[in-house]
């Protein structure tokens, strides 16, 4: 048996075909991502970035950081200008949250990059087969479900800020409806030609031009120089004991995986039940790792030993940070497991003519610019909250996980981790459980998170927002791994996820 979990169906059926067909956990994230550039092209593609982390059957881990970069190298480089970004409000209906968009919050894509370097060197198929299903999606189009359908709602302005973005998105002058299509035939044509050319197309090809002519057309700051010097950087994974379950996860300058791993070493000494006590451990907890954020530099979140500060670091005075991302986990058959995060940020509403593709934008994100808009050289890879995740048992692989989500995504991984640990709940159970996210001097809770422990926090001064309903602001996790005494896999129904596997007889089914 394999298993993988996926944003959505399509995704998650097109990295069970890669297994099915011969190809690996890491062959099965790649593929998934791919079909997710087409299934789910508001979130990912290849103007996108992300990280892959994988574990092979022999115990070998490898982390590829290919997030985006800041732009701007080369005589006819230039640094942003916030006052060149124009911004949108996504009203998730419980909260909303400001993006700031345009061709000037282009960051450098490492999208094709990643994909074509890990399906190279941790997989076993071409990387045409990766990227074949993706290309069907794109030419038929995929059916939207519920909760894309809701995405698009919320993401309306971006996908329609430019009239090639809201051709493709918006063909019928009104967001996209559950039932319909989205047909990108353009983007069908990029993904061959990657497989065919592989990431040459996107480094110095014609990918790579049709985006740099477009946006300096447009007012972006993409040169030539930061696409042609580009590159994916492999890094040493940050590694947490938590109650005998090794938990590995990404590392600096990404923020996302230090702050999990100070969490998790928070709970591990508190009891490990359900109920009250327990919610009010898991909050306390994440109140305690952003107070430590918050009382670092940004140049120390960044650093390799960023657990080692934040470990040490005082509690500072709560500070408020300020969606477009998606995960894939896979595990096969062998015992070979893979978490891949990707990001368009929440999307620029730039999209290239005669692509297809959305460019992100990634220099318009608050939340990853802490030092402001703007604030980072040329050259510079830039940070994220996003964190894939393994979890390994007995030195058994366990559990590949991870979240979409910007900045709740690290509170969505958290809870499922404890879920499953200390809850011993299944994969499934684990991500339907009521989530809560704290930031600042505000905590966010669906319904059915413990009464008792939100009206704790509201004694002590803290602001309690009750939502009525689940929603894809508190994160979007895909889980696949050990499930009992088999092997199982879970995409979160908040962001219309979906998990399928492959029999001992080689055939796909949905799980």
């Amino acid at each position: 048996m394999a298993v993988i979990a996926a944003g959505h169906p399509r995704s998650a059926r097109a990295g069970a075909e890669a297994m099915a067909r011969g190809g690996n956990a890491a062959d099965a994230v790649c593929s998934a991502a791919f079909a997710a550039a087409a299934a789910e092209p508001a979130l990912t593609g290849p103007g996108a970035g992300g990280f892959l982390l994988a574990r092979s059957p022999a115990g070998t881990t490898t982390l590829l950081d290919f997030f985006v970069a800041v732009p701007g190298l080369g005589p006819g480089g230039r640094r942003l200008d916030p006052e060149e970004l124009d911004s949108f409000t996504v009203p998730f209906g419980g909260a909303e949250q400001v993006f700031h968009i345009g061709p000037a919050s282009v960051a450098v894509p490492g999208m094709v990059a990643g994909l074509a370097e890990a399906g190279e060197r941790l997989g076993r198929l071409p990387l045409s087969d990766l990227v074949a299903p993706a290309a069907a999606i794109a030419r038929e189009g995929a059916v939207i479900g519920r909760a894309t359908a809701y995405l698009h709602e919320i993401l309306h302005e971006m996908l329609t800020a430019t009239p090639d973005a809201a051709a493709i998105f918006e063909p019928e002058g009104r967001p996209a409806r559950p039932g319909e299509r989205l047909p990108n035939p353009d983007l069908a044509a990029v993904l061959e030609q990657i497989g065919r050319e592989g990431a040459g197309t996107a480094r110095d090809g014609a990918l790579a031009s049709a985006i740099v002519e477009h946006l300096g057309r447009s007012g972006g700051l993409l040169t030539h120089e930061d696409l042609s010097r580009y590159e994916v950087v492999q890094r040493e994974p940050i590694r947490i004991d938590f109650r005998g379950v090794s938990v590995i996860t990404n590392a600096p300058p990404s923020t996302g995986g230090s702050l999990i791993g100070l969490v998790l070493e928070r709970l591990a000494t508190a009891p490990a039940s359900a109920g009250a006590e327990h919610t009010r451990a898991v909050l306390a907890a994440c109140e305690e790792a952003n107070r430590r954020r918050d009382a670092l530099s940004t140049s120390e979140l960044r650093r390799a030993d960023a657990l080692a500060h934040l470990r040490r670091g005082a509690a500072g005075s709560p500070a408020r940070r300020p969606t477009g991302t998606t995960h894939v986990s896979a595990v096969d058959a062998d015992g070979g497991s893979a978490s891949l995060s990707s990001s368009n940020g929440s999307g620029s509403g730039v999209v290239v003519p005669g692509t297809g593709v959305l460019l992100n934008n990634m220099l318009g994100e608050a939340d990853i610019n802490a030092d402001g808009l703007g604030g980072l050289p040329p050259g510079e890879r830039m940070s994220s909250m996003m964190a894939p995740t393994l979890l390994v048992r007995d030195g058994e692989p366990d559990v590949a996980i991870g979240s979409a989500g910007s900045n709740r995504l690290r509170s969505a991984i958290v809870q499922t981790i404890v879920s499953i640990v200390d809850g011993d709940l299944d994969l499934l159970d684990a991500v339907r459980r009521p989530r809560a996210h704290i930031e600042g001097n505000l905590v966010d809770a669906e319904p059915g998170v413990d009464e008792a422990a939100l009206r704790e926090f509201e004694g002590r001064g803290w602001n309690v927002r009750r939502w009525t309903d689940q929603n894809l602001f508190f994160g979007g996790v895909a889980a696949a791994g050990r499930d009992g005494g088999h092997l199982g896999a879970a995409g979160d129904p908040r962001r219309g996820g979906a998990a399928a596997g492959v029999t001992r007889r080689g055939e796909v089914v949905e799980l």
